[in-house]
């Protein structure tokens, strides 16, 4: 087995752990909030808080993954997760459960910057939409599977049991970082390189990628998919459900799971295409996708329709996973993958902050559909803009 296929291997393995547990705390995550006894809006600043943390951490994050190398602070980024997430389970308050979810949000945000960072350094540009679409297979399959556990952990034993499945899987998140994943800091990059972008401060390299209109462009496409996720799929779909047709936790969560399996068939596929036919001919359709989704789970009439909802929104996030990543790599100039993929995990990870805040005050004013449908507008717009204004990067960047 080559170098390559190996460190794929385990970080494949390391994302699906890590997202089994993040999925098995999304269908309890607004009802677990709202047994605070706070409204949606401030149901959106738990899912936002973690979100913030996540964006905070990035930064950071990726400068010590140029620093120290991307093994240690993947370790270090899973025992934070953990800490977090264990500490969420045993909160006696809103306020204790908010800060608990920045601790652990600021874990979960070092594992998923260094992660695509790792990615990046190892896949050359005739491979790379592949090699992502493969991690995030991975990465859907944990999330996909996690709520159905979660759900079966809420119902059997309270709203907090999935909290523990999550650190638990941060802790194995961490052993599979320190003792498995191999060091990759200089596998593709040139020491000439290296030293030509150290020369540039990491700060001023990420100013400079997102004055690129097709970088900032789908950049800003990856934050409002998050501000969609979060906003809507995290908090305001799960209430709805349950408001609407009454939908028990166990339920959603079996839905999640269901798609879960058609995103993870489907990621493969369109990483191929993303290297065959170009990153643009992905990106577009599926975020159209993902606004149809949106709109399935707003006047879904049946769980039936609800479960085709979950599939649609999966095999649309699924597409969409791999193209922008490797359309972003593919932008950087050599030896800046770090900041690259920090600029672009920074401004997905912004969506986070403002989608379930946001989309909650909105829910309140307005209704959780008008909420869900606005943001999904604004997706799709930013889908349209970029299809007709952003150059094509198919396998230009050579590393």
């Amino acid at each position: 087995m080559t170098s390559e296929r190996r460190i794929l291997l385990w970080m494949c393995l390391l994302v699906g752990v890590n997202q089994l547990g993040f999925g098995a705390m999304v269908p309890s995550l607004p009802l677990y909030a709202s047994s605070f006894g706070v409204s949606a809006s401030a149901i959106g600043l738990a899912v936002a808080a973690y979100g913030l943390a996540r964006f905070l951490a990035v930064l950071p994050g990726g400068q010590l993954a140029d620093r120290w190398g991307r093994r240690p602070v993947l370790a270090i980024g899973g025992l934070i997760s953990a800490v977090g997430s264990f500490w969420c389970a045993e909160a006696h308050s809103f306020v204790e459960f908010i800060l608990a979810r920045i601790v652990a949000g600021a874990g979960a945000g070092i594992i998923l910057t260094i992660g695509q960072i790792v990615l990046a350094d190892i896949s050359p540009p005739d491979r790379r939409g592949r090699n992502i679409a493969t991690y995030q297979a991975a990465f859907l399959l944990g999330f996909g599977v996690g709520p159905f556990p979660g759900g079966l952990l809420a119902g059997a034993y309270g709203l907090a049991a999935p909290f523990l499945m999550t650190g638990v899987a941060s802790l194995l998140t961490t052993a599979i970082a320190w003792f498995l994943v191999s060091e990759t800091r200089s596998a593709r990059t040139s020491a000439v390189a290296s030293g030509k972008a150290a020369e540039i401060p990491f700060i001023r390299q990420m100013l400079g990628l997102l004055s690129h209109r097709g970088f900032l462009l789908v950049s800003l496409i990856s934050l409002m998919n998050a501000v969609v996720r979060t906003g809507g799929l995290f908090a305001l779909i799960p209430l709805l459900a349950t408001t609407t047709l009454g939908l028990s936790v166990t339920e959603i969560g079996f839905a999640m799971m269901v798609s879960g399996v058609f995103g993870f068939v489907a990621a493969y596929p369109a990483g191929w295409l993303a290297d065959r036919i170009g990153r643009k001919a992905v990106i577009v359709p599926s975020t159209v996708l993902t606004g149809m989704s949106m709109v399935l789970f707003c006047y879904a009439p049946s769980y039936a329709w609800f479960i085709a909802a979950s599939i649609v929104w999966s095999v649309a996030a699924s597409i969409s996973s791999s193209a922008p990543a490797a359309y972003v790599v593919d932008t950087a100039p050599a030896g800046m993958n770090a900041s690259a993929m920090t600029a672009f995990r920074m401004t997905a990870d912004a969506g986070y902050v403002i989608g379930p805040p946001g989309l909650g005050l909105l829910a309140d004013l307005t209704s959780s559909t008008v909420a869900i449908i606005s943001a999904s507008v604004v997706l799709v717009s930013l889908g349209a803009i970029f299809a007709v204004t952003s150059p094509e990067k198919r396998s230009s960047a050579q590393r």
